[in-house]
């Protein structure tokens, strides 16, 4: 039986005590507004969440955040036109202290009911989709894939990035895609966690023939299907290419992760020295010219982070041989991020009361 989300189960407990509130003091509203009933309420009050908020841009991370941008848009709309609809329905409402209530109540509801939607930020365009994978076995994560005929590639459904239902770049999100082929109309789908995990492992991971990267998607593995959620996980991404699907190809990160929060992504390399520093043919080398293949090499290390950096925002961290003979150390430095956390502004309460001229509602 699957686990319940502890954290929608209280969302759904505190909706229904809204909606029973709402129920509790229509009656009271009625009277004190003159309208005819709770659809002529929501008619006049309840609709404009789109005319009065951003609802394109806005990442909304609390009922009363939701609550303010909305009066916020409400005051602004009646102080602009206030012979018009918006004028004469904002001095109502301030007229009338159950209509605040109610408003407070049935607005901090709408904020529940769509929570994933409204709390998150939303990736831009040009970073809504990530290609992973060496040469001739790229893949694709988008958040809304649709192929494109004309250009034959695979692009993102700009109109819908905000209505996708899963936390960006997480287990969900790979469940709800699957892998899109450059080039192609075709999808990798994964029927169920496991599936999706196996295909990591034993596919992606794999074949970079690294028993070090290896032994990070098994603990990764057992990790996400030791945890009481496994879909809201964030994905640990392998072999995240610089150039995307790009021919010349200049950089790949081991590992990446993406906070489906804030979308700030952190980079794992795992650089041991027989693959990263080491220097064969040297016999005939002089010295100098040894410590010019080492700089060379060094700098060319150096300029993949920087790059990735400048051009993609991720910060990577370097595990060296050292740290590699300690992997769990390298995976808890990992389950940090696997283990994101909302970062919820800080929210301005008193601008209901201020924009009001009333008390608060609790």
């Amino acid at each position: 039986m699957a686990t319940r989300d502890p954290e929608k189960t209280a969302r759904n407990r505190k909706i229904a005590a809204l909606t029973a509130r709402l129920e509790e003091i229509l009656a009271e509203v009625l009277d004190e507004t003159g309208l005819q009933s709770n659809q002529s309420v929501h008619a006049v009050y309840g609709g404009k969440f789109a005319e009065y908020i951003d609802m394109q841009n806005e990442v909304i991370h609390s009922p009363d955040h939701f609550v303010a941008l909305y009066l916020e848009g409400f005051k602004r709309a009646a102080e602009e036109r206030p012979g018009s609809a918006h004028g004469r329905n904002f001095q109502l409402l301030q007229q009338c202290p159950r209509l605040q209530e109610y408003l407070y109540v049935f607005l901090q509801r709408v904020y529940l009911r769509n929570y994933e939607a409204l709390s998150k930020k939303r990736p831009v365009t040009d970073e809504a989709i990530i290609w992973i994978g060496q040469r001739n076995a790229e893949y694709g994560i988008a958040v809304t894939p649709r192929f494109s005929r004309r250009n034959s590639q695979w692009e993102n459904d700009k109109s819908e990035i905000r209505h996708f239902d899963k936390l960006y770049w997480s287990i969900g999100h790979i469940l709800r895609t699957g892998f899109v082929i450059p080039g192609r109309e075709e999808v990798i789908p994964f029927s169920n966690v496991n599936a999706y995990l196996n295909f990591f492992v034993n596919v992606l991971v794999r074949n970079s023939g690294s028993q070090y990267e290896y032994a990070i998607a098994c603990m990764y593995r057992d990790y996400v299907l030791g945890t009481p959620d496994p879909e809201s996980v964030p994905l640990l991404i392998p072999e995240f290419r610089y150039g995307g699907i790009d021919l010349a190809h200049r950089y790949r990160l081991d590992f990446t992760i993406c906070d489906p929060f804030d979308l700030t992504k952190v980079g794992y390399e795992l650089s041991p020295w027989s693959t990263h520093g080491y220097l064969s043919k040297t016999k005939e080398l002089s010295q100098r010219e040894i410590n010019s293949m080492a700089s060379d090499n060094f700098e060319r290390e150096m300029r993949k982070h920087k790059d990735f950096f400048r051009r993609h925002g991720v910060f990577a961290l370097i595990y060296t041989d050292t740290d590699l003979q300690d992997l769990s150390g390298v995976f808890a430095d990992m389950r940090r991020y696997l283990e994101p956390k909302s970062r919820p502004q800080q929210l301005r309460f008193h601008i209901i009361q201020d924009l009001l001229g009333r008390g608060s509602h609790s």
